[in-house]
């Protein structure tokens, strides 16, 4: 084999060994372990020194103890049923605010579109964690948001808004709009405009017309983003934790308890990789979904 062609094709996955496989291995290996009070907080611990006895009796050491804890303690399965609804709810509250959107800047003229698209991506030169603390004050019974509903007399009193699922679906669409809108965008601007005009020839009207060309061009755009959106919403931590109340449970803020507060790493190795696996599902599709669109030229 040509040295130049092999070394392109180990690069990325020597890249998946030493930033996911190895650092997977690692996780899977801890959940496999049991909690003790000691440095590390987990035994067994390997030791080579020991020889080949060792590492037989340190596999021996090795159970499925706490993924069968996970499974019959309701707090976990509650926390990902949770998080999969809200990673839901957030992902389609996302598609029909970031769809339009994504329309309107690929129906604007030419000239216009750099300035629009800078403007998605603006939110990226701040820092994540200043804007999510901004919707804080946005939000808060004393904040903008029910001061102005107070001053225009849409309402009479604040509305409890912070502390609840609801700044939560605020927040995770607010982060990852430019997510869904970015692809979207991209498969409409690819758009043929003759297809949309010969449609209504034929006696479509514009709704119609969308709904019968537009949209089922649109759709591989309208995957990516969902998938983009839904990927890292599932297992966002820092949302709900400013954002959300304690009645807002994700495994996300599970994940984080368990490594930091309570030091339980096996259980928190264990959440970690049901998470994964779970999230193994939607990044295959989404994977298939990309090679089907670079496959087809799009």
């Amino acid at each position: 084999m040509n040295p130049r062609r092999f070394f392109l094709i180990a690069t990325p996955y020597l890249w998946l060994l030493l930033f996911f496989l190895i650092p997977f291995g690692i996780v899977l290996k801890i959940s496999l372990s049991d909690t003790a009070i000691s440095i590390p907080p987990y035994t067994p611990v390997l030791d080579l020194a020991e020889g080949w006895a060792g590492v037989k009796a340190f596999f021996s050491e090795l159970d499925f103890e706490n993924f069968s804890f996970l499974a019959s303690d309701p707090l976990y399965i509650t926390a990902y049923v949770s998080s999969l609804k809200i990673a839901v709810i957030s992902t389609v509250i996302t598609l029909f605010v970031g769809y339009p959107i994504a329309y309107g800047m690929a129906q604007a003229p030419d000239e216009w579109r750099p300035t629009l698209m800078m403007l998605v991506i603006l939110p990226f030169w701040t820092s994540f964690l200043i804007r999510i603390y901004a919707w804080i004050g946005i939000l808060s019974n004393e904040g903008f948001l029910n001061q102005f509903l107070i001053w225009t007399g849409i309402i009479g009193e604040p509305l409890t808004i912070l502390n609840t699922n609801t700044a939560v679906y605020i927040g995770i669409v607010y982060a990852y709009l430019p997510f869904m809108i970015l692809p979207i965008y991209s498969a409409l601007e690819k758009l043929d405009v003759s297809l949309i005009e010969a449609a209504e020839d034929l006696g479509c009207s514009k709704l119609q017309a969308f709904w019968l060309v537009t949209f089922p061009l649109s759709r591989p755009g309208v995957i990516a983003g969902c998938f983009l959106v839904f990927i890292p919403a599932i297992g966002e931590f820092v949302i709900p934790s400013l954002l959300g109340g304690t009645q807002t449970l994700m495994i996300g803020k599970t994940l984080y308890d368990e490594f930091f507060a309570n030091r339980d790493w096996p259980v928190a190795s264990a959440v970690a990789v049901v998470l994964l696996l779970i999230l193994i599902i939607p990044i295959v599709l989404f994977q298939r979904n990309e090679q089907k669109q670079r496959e087809a030229g799009l």
